[in-house]
């Protein structure tokens, strides 16, 4: 097995910590958005969720492709790379909720990405 210098699974900790705060900023937003309107221009603005993804592929394409290393499972990086393109695509959509909704089913599968990744570095699955 690869030893590497940081274990994925504290990668992988943190990535599913970030895709809380970004599934906490996309309520947020919604509910801000809807009870008051002039916040909207600030939570809603289109470079908040450019960097987000951007710092959200970068992490997860680091962490998720140093667990396939250490661990040899591929599934924890076709789950996050399907969370990062549901993300992607969520910002070709309207700014009507449609956006918000899909970004959030892909950071849900991100984490669900990002957590098999870490139970894989953790508890390599059917290897003693």
């Amino acid at each position: 097995m690869l030893q590497l210098a940081h274990p994925t699974h504290r990668l992988d900790r943190l990535a599913i910590g970030l895709s809380g705060l970004c599934l906490v900023h996309c309520v947020a937003t919604t509910v801000v958005v809807a009870m008051l309107s002039v916040a909207g221009g600030a939570l809603g603005a289109a470079w908040i969720h450019e960097v987000g993804l951007s710092i959200a592929m970068a992490l997860g394409a680091f962490a998720l492709s140093r667990g396939a290393l250490e661990h040899g499972f591929v599934m924890p990086v076709a789950v996050g790379g399907l969370g990062l393109g549901v993300m992607a695509g969520a910002l070709t959509l309207p700014h009507d909720g449609s956006e918000a909704a899909a970004t959030m089913v892909g950071v849900l599968i991100l984490a669900l990405g990002h957590d098999l990744n870490r139970r894989g570095s953790i508890h390599p699955f059917g290897r003693d």
